[in-house]
């Protein structure tokens, strides 16, 4: 039965406090900071869609396997539940990777 029940990580408590901690989380560079503010945050924050929590290692890890330049596409060209440019119009792909690479690690 072991392999039906919920990880730790899974578990509704750890979804809640990665949710909390992502609230509070902002890149160090302002313009890259605002971006996120402005256009990541909303989705990457708070739970409520299927996007991976800013700081969710674990969340992020398959996704970084995959390689920069393919999530770089996918934030292009939206992926899923993502919409094209991440509703970041004026994002350049290097502003894409920095916002990628501070979800993925909030660092």
């Amino acid at each position: 039965m072991a392999g039906c029940s919920e990880s730790p990580e899974d578990s509704p408590e750890n979804r809640l406090a990665l949710a909390q901690q992502a609230l509070t989380l902002t890149p160090d560079d302002p313009e890259i900071a605002e971006i996120y503010q402005r256009t990541c945050r909303s989705c990457h924050s708070t739970g409520a869609s299927a996007a991976p929590l800013t700081g969710d290692i674990a969340s992020w890890e398959p996704r970084l396997d995959k390689g920069m330049d393919v999530l770089v596409e996918n934030a292009v060209n939206g992926f899923q539940g993502m919409p094209p440019l991440g509703l970041c119009f004026e994002c350049s792909p290097k502003q894409f990777e920095q916002l990628i690479a501070f979800m993925a690690t909030a660092e």
